[in-house]
Order: structure tokens, then sequence, then C-alpha cells
């Protein structure tokens, strides 16, 4: 047999299981570590020094920095945390808002003016229909929000 066949009969379960544990760990602790370190940059309410201090810290003596850290600002870590998540939601729904009234399958209101008025030039509506549907374009609550549906109200029902 050769040195490396050997050396996987020789190496039990048990010490494998160690090893992919201690890789685990130490994973997780680098993790734990960039987010610490995140979070002392993003943290709005610390001064220059003090982040200076407590990077400083991790760096140098990274375990016990980084769980002094944790131990003393971990509350607020969370929180910061949370805030930026849901500031990162409200911006995200204000753009869907944003793009959804500005989109490609909305109409403007001179687009419906001059559907409306081609319409009325056929007859398809009377002058009265006309007036109405007008004053919903002019005063943005149009038919895509009142009847669900990008289509100006007709009296014949097209």
């Amino acid at each position: 047999m050769s040195a490396q066949t050997y050396l996987a009969y020789d190496y039990p379960l048990l010490s494998a299981f160690w090893t992919m544990l201690w890789l685990f760990l130490w994973i997780m602790w680098l993790v734990l570590l960039f987010r610490v370190i995140v979070d002392i940059f993003r943290d709005d309410s610390m001064g220059g020094w003090a982040k200076a201090g407590w990077l400083a810290l991790c760096i140098v003596v990274p375990f016990l920095g980084v769980l002094v850290y944790v131990i003393a600002r971990g509350k607020g870590m969370g929180q910061r945390e949370i805030a930026q998540a849901r500031d990162q939601q409200k911006a995200f729904e204000s753009y869907i808002r944003q793009t959804a009234k500005s989109g490609p399958g909305r109409t403007s209101s001179v687009d419906e003016l001059a559907r409306l008025s081609e319409m009325k030039s056929r007859g398809d509506i009377s002058d009265e229909e006309f007036r109405r549907a007008k004053a919903l374009v002019l005063s943005d609550y149009g038919p895509a929000e009142r009847s669900g549906s990008g289509s100006v109200p007709t009296a014949h029902g097209r």
C-alpha cells in the first residue's frame, strides 16, 4: 500500500468528525468577526476614536475583542441589523410603487384624453360621458385606479 492510502485507513471516523467540527467553528468565528467589523462601521452613535479602538481590539486580540464586543454591544448590533433591513424593505417598496406608476402598461393622461376624444368623434360616447371621463383622467383618479383596468369606460361597454 502507498503512504496516502495507509493515512486514509489510519484516520478514524471520530477524528474526521472532530476536524469538521473545528473547521465549522473556525468558519463561524470568521463570519462573526466580519459581522462585528461591519457593525463597527455601521454604528452612527460611535465616534471615530471609539470605532478605531474597537477595530484595533478586534484585530490585535481577535478572540477577546469579538467576545467583548458581542457582550458589550450585541443588543445594539441586532437592533442596527433590523433597522437596516427595514430601511432596505421600505426603499424596495418605494421603488416598486414608483416603477408601477410609470410602468409600460400605464397610459398617460394625454393618451387617455386622446382616446376619449377619438371615441367622442366616432360617436361611441356622449358629450356628458366625455366630460365625466375627462374629469376622472384630469383628477388623477383615472379609470385604471377606479375600475381596475387601463381602459376608459364607455356607454356601449367597449
